[in-house]
């Protein structure tokens, strides 16, 4: 049976370059390869020795990128290794299927976030009336499923981000800060319940799984084992949970770690 191995992106598997976290003196620092190329600049990047990794694994087991990213925004990163057949766009909103959208699972969704929780309207007015102009920069809508704003960091106040983390909480929508994006997702959007589907449609009895954020959570929970990295939302608040490793590695050497501990588990190890 095949081995499905589904990891977020940003900050686990690719870095910005604010997000490399490289310690160590320039001339042992990591030769690094490109991954994303956004408006002709330079935007993400792994280490030569992931992208090596992340071939062997994609060569080894179903590897499926799972992330928050829209479908616009997951098309512009270039992986190394053989194209994925399924990817999980907009936290679970889009299956990607050979890079096209399984609207019957879209539909699927749409018709959970209708049943379950406050609809998109009521929560884009809400940030309208609340977010202050001096920390907001941009405000996004994302495959009209979620919003997420762009925020200077050091202005925010702490007490409007748990404000309205409990105005969400009420009507059935979360809040995860990752940087200088604070991401308000409807509860029933989730990349496990994505995955779950893939492992169906593969036939997989093993799934891997790694995340930095808050949003990776139920991800982290739903598979058999899984990975944080010494970094983000998870490890800021410690959480951890059974059959889940918190690693000690921070930024793009967290990626590489991931990509080796995902081949031993793929292999048996």
């Amino acid at each position: 049976m095949p081995v499905l191995v589904a990891s977020d992106l940003d900050r686990t598997l690719i870095y910005s370059a604010a997000a490399l976290a490289l310690t160590m003196p320039d001339a042992r620092a990591p030769r690094l390869l490109c991954v994303e190329v956004h408006e002709a600049k330079p935007l993400s990047f792994m280490t030569e020795t992931s992208a090596q990794l992340l071939t062997d694994l994609g060569d080894a087991a179903v590897f499926v990128p799972t992330t928050t990213r829209t479908r616009k925004q997951y098309q512009r990163i270039n992986l190394p290794g053989p194209a994925p057949k399924y990817a999980i766009c907009a936290n679970g909103g889009h299956l990607l299927v050979d890079g096209v959208t399984d609207e019957d699972w879209h539909g699927s969704v749409l018709a959970r976030l209708a049943d379950e929780c406050a609809p998109l309207g009521e929560v884009q007015e809400y940030l309208t009336q609340t977010a202050d102009p001096l920390w907001l920069r941009k405000q996004r809508i994302a495959e009209d499923l979620f919003v997420y704003l762009v925020v200077e960091r050091e202005l925010l106040p702490e007490e409007w981000v748990k404000e309205l983390a409990a105005w969400a909480e009420n009507r059935g929508w979360t809040v995860s800060l990752q940087g200088r994006k604070i991401y308000f997702v409807p509860k029933p959007l989730t990349k496990s319940s994505a995955v779950r589907e893939v492992a169906r449609r593969t036939g997989a009895e093993l799934t891997l799984a790694a995340g930095d954020s808050l949003l990776d959570a139920d991800l982290l929970l739903a598979a058999d084992r899984g990975w944080r990295p010494g970094h983000g939302e998870l490890a800021d608040t410690a959480w951890t949970a059974p059959e889940i490793t918190a690693l000690p590695e921070r930024g793009v050497l967290a990626g590489e770690r991931i990509l080796r501990e995902f081949l031993k588990g793929t292999r048996g190890q």
